[in-house]
């Protein structure tokens, strides 16, 4: 561990650090096409799986008390594989404390849970025309899929 990451702590979400996340939640948001900040969406979001660990972990990097990452890891089966699988879903990492490696870190933790939790997949989703996240996941093993993300909104 370099020296600047040597006082960042990853772990699970305390309730008490809901708020923040919810504010990191904000700044993604606000970088991604698809999406855009609801402060009080983001929080029940965040609550909704906190309060219900079988969906899924919210992940915290913390310098000292002070929230400077977070990252969701859901809980899904695959059919194909026949064995629980996961979600790799919200890196993201305070603006003043990005180039750091905390989001490697983060990485790193997200896909030890998978593996804990006994899962042969991890997957995500990143915009197509986010590099520097593209050459993150890349260097951690993640590769593109010939599968094509498609949605429906229900409400």
């Amino acid at each position: 561990m370099s020296e600047e990451m040597s006082s960042v702590r990853i772990g699970p979400a305390e309730e008490d650090q809901l708020p923040a996340l919810a504010a990191l939640l904000g700044v993604l948001f606000e970088q991604e096409a698809e999406f855009r900040p609801d402060r009080q969406r983001q929080l029940a979001g965040l609550r909704a799986i906190h309060e219900r660990p079988a969906l899924g972990t919210v992940l915290v990097a913390r310098e000292g008390a002070e929230v400077v990452g977070m990252v969701v890891v859901l809980h899904t089966v695959s059919t194909a594989l026949g064995a629980p699988a996961a979600i790799l879903e919200d890196l993201v990492v305070s603006p003043g404390r990005r180039g750091r490696g905390i989001g490697s870190a983060l990485v790193r933790a997200a896909v030890a849970h998978a593996r804990e939790q006994g899962c042969a997949r991890i997957t995500l989703l990143t915009d197509a025309d986010n590099r520097d996240a593209a050459r993150l996941y890349a260097r951690h093993g993640f590769r593109g899929s010939p599968m094509v993300p498609m949605r429906l909104r229900l409400e």
